[in-house]
């Protein structure tokens, strides 16, 4: 029996400072919930709207791996190992901290809110020598099926690389359309987010920004009631 945790999408942490609106799934900055620290090494996901003209100074990391989704508007990034560049929807960012780093994120457009997803999952190893990159997934490659957009290290797939034996994927699912996932490790879990849409993993059912996290199962299927767009991160659960 697969084993099951629900997270709605209005009980997620929420901040609101002035030019930032953050939503954070697992305890962040000044929201803690014991409840909801990590899945697995899945430490952080947030959920941030910038808005135009807006944005993080310089501020550093280390030993995580650090993935920033951008689902609206435009995102730039600089930080300390040279790299100066826009993210924009459809891109995705991983940069791998390690030894340490640090880096700005700011909304270059006045006129525009900037939505993104930053999630981090804790490395399998650590002191590595820090690392960026950038990669377009068109979206026309995920309807219907999974578009890998993060895989280990080690693994020859188009996704962009992490020092952890974890992958996350993306996918648009139409209305009506079901897609069945299966585990690469049986010692793996699955957490499950709604950017949007409504779709039923099993018995639960998913709105706008709920999200489920599974485990304890071989494989599961998701099918969609609308037209979803949906993240699937697969994490070792220790």
């Amino acid at each position: 029996m697969a084993k099951t945790i629900f997270h709605a999408a209005d009980k997620r942490g929420h901040a609101k400072h002035g030019w930032l609106d953050a939503h954070h799934s697992f305890s962040f900055a000044d929201w803690y919930d014991p409840t909801k620290v990590h899945f697995g090494v899945l430490r952080v996901l947030n959920d941030d709207i910038i808005d135009g003209g807006m944005g993080f100074g310089r501020h550093p990391h280390d030993n995580m791996e650090i993935i920033t989704i951008v689902l609206d508007g435009t995102l730039e990034h600089k930080d300390s190992m040279g790299h100066a560049q826009q993210i924009v929807p459809n891109e995705v960012q991983v940069m791998s901290a390690g030894t340490g780093v640090t880096h700005s994120e700011y909304n270059p457009d006045p006129n525009k809110k900037t939505n993104l997803l930053q999630t981090w999952i804790f490395p399998n190893k650590k002191n590595v020598q820090p690392r960026y990159d950038q990669k377009m997934f068109p979206a026309e490659d995920r309807v219907n099926k999974l578009q890998t957009i993060v895989s280990p290290i080690d693994n020859n797939d188009e996704g962009m690389k992490i020092n952890q034996g974890a992958w996350i994927y993306r996918t648009t699912l139409e209305e009506g359309k079901s897609l069945a996932f299966n585990f690469h490790d049986k010692n793996n879990g699955a957490y499950i987010f709604l950017i949007d849409g409504k779709v039923n993993v099993g018995d639960q059912a998913l709105n706008k920004r709920d999200a489920l996290g599974i485990s304890e199962t071989a494989s599961f299927e998701i099918n969609a009631g609308a037209k979803s767009d949906v993240l699937i991160f697969e994490v070792p659960m220790t």
